[in-house]
């Protein structure tokens, strides 16, 4: 959302949105990666996602050698969420990552599970071609 006297971006969230949380863990877990602040995305990745979660991340990255929160060995330049949809517990984002500037730009998109009931997110999966 951008102020129109300003022209600045203004962020906003809520502590009950699970989608505002799949956000601020993208940010901060990103921004934890790109500063290599010790031990801090381990700290946000214990509070922000499923136990079963982090052991079928853990086992995706023995396998391909990346980080399975964000599908590769480098950190995005920037990333965005969108809600995608909700049923049956559950709510769907869609996480867009973006790796590099201008045209060039690469995307990762993502399909992100959060449990509705706790707000962890349960599922990380590359999203479906035409997502």
């Amino acid at each position: 959302m951008t102020d129109t006297d300003t022209g600045t971006v203004t962020r906003s969230g809520s502590p009950d949105s699970a989608v505002d949380r799949v956000a601020d863990f993208y940010g901060a877990y990103i921004d934890a990666v790109a500063d290599g602040t010790d031990d801090l995305s381990e700290r946000l990745r214990a509070h922000y996602l499923t136990e079963d979660l982090r052991q079928r991340l853990a086992a995706w990255e023995e396998a391909n050698h990346a980080d399975g929160v964000l599908r590769a060995q480098d950190v995005p330049t920037a990333w965005e969420v969108r809600y995608h949809d909700s049923g049956a517990g559950h709510l769907f984002t869609t996480v867009t990552l973006t790796w590099g500037s201008g045209p060039d730009a690469g995307h990762t998109v993502l399909a992100v599970q959060s449990d509705l009931a706790t707000k962890l997110i349960s599922d990380i999966e590359d999203a479906p071609a035409g997502s």
